[in-house]
């Protein structure tokens, strides 16, 4: 299951929305209205970590000698 974050939309200008997570298969579909509030929400958009454990990197491949180029 992924980990999705939610915001609530502000119905007046300058109000803070609420954020929160909530845990969800990757098939459901988004909240449309936060669980505790009845706000409706719109689902934020992160950056993942880009870790990769396994597998060749681009600095690990041997380089190219010679005049080629």
């Amino acid at each position: 299951m992924a980990t999705y974050i939610y915001e609530t939309i502000p119905k007046k200008p300058g109000q803070k929305p609420r954020t929160f997570e909530v845990e969800q298969r990757m098939s459901d579909a988004p909240l449309t209205k936060d669980p505790k509030t009845g706000l409706p929400v719109r689902r934020v958009i992160v950056g993942g970590s880009g870790i990769v454990t396994h597998g060749a990197s681009i600095l690990s491949m041997p380089k190219r000698r010679g005049g080629r180029g």
